[in-house]
């Protein structure tokens, strides 16, 4: 997989849109540029690029909050800078409430506009790291039978061997045998590994 990311610019003002561009590709970032939120939204396809967007949130047609929605309501949480011309508190909830990277009034410094990029770029590896990690554990659990899936659940959940036979009504050898066979198809050595499975690997570096 690719780690480098897409910058979606969308604003309907050519010479913002383009200022934007300048700078961002100055930065070494690739980039889409697009002149309403309408276009991106039906020509857009998720892959497994990394993108994330900085839209306008005031522009003729559909606005940048009714964009974010419409990209949510689809499963799409692409991480997403604001820009706007005045400062307004509403809009400003709204659109942290979707989860917002940033919200940027103009007239912003190159300094503001590079760092929230930045900050978007980071959002997106580590969403994507996620998912990746959500796919692998799918995989892993694949391999177990029924009755390990059950002993696997029991172990997320802090079970100990004891707790495991009284759920399962197993013996001890047989509890253990189960333990050792879900750690074996994991790939795991650990409790700590096993309850670690699906998180997201960037998490707390």
């Amino acid at each position: 997989m690719s780690n480098s990311a897409t910058v979606h610019i969308i604003d309907d003002d050519f010479h913002m849109r383009h200022s934007m561009a300048d700078l961002i590709r100055f930065a070494g970032h690739h980039l889409v540029l697009w002149s309403d939120a309408q276009s991106f939204f039906s020509d857009w396809r998720a892959t497994d690029l990394l993108s994330i967007v900085i839209t306008d949130m005031r522009m003729p047609g559909m606005s940048g909050l009714e964009l974010h929605r419409r990209l949510l309501e689809r499963g799409l949480d692409l991480p997403l800078i604001y820009i706007s011309g005045e400062s307004s508190v509403p809009q400003t909830i709204s659109a942290m409430k979707l989860g917002a990277i940033d919200f940027l009034v103009k007239p912003f410094t190159a300094q503001d506009l590079l760092t929230a990029v930045n900050k978007a770029i980071e959002s997106a590896r580590s969403k994507r790291a996620h998912r990746v990690a959500q796919l692998q554990l799918q995989d892993l659990l694949q391999r177990l039978t029924r009755r390990e899936r059950e002993v696997y659940d029991l172990m997320r959940r802090g079970f100990n061997n004891a707790e495991i036979m009284a759920e399962m009504g197993v013996s001890l050898p047989t509890a253990k045998q189960y333990k050792g066979a879900v750690m074996r198809k994991m790939g795991v050595e650990t409790l700590a590994q096993l309850m670690g499975l699906g998180q997201n690997p960037q998490a707390g570096q």
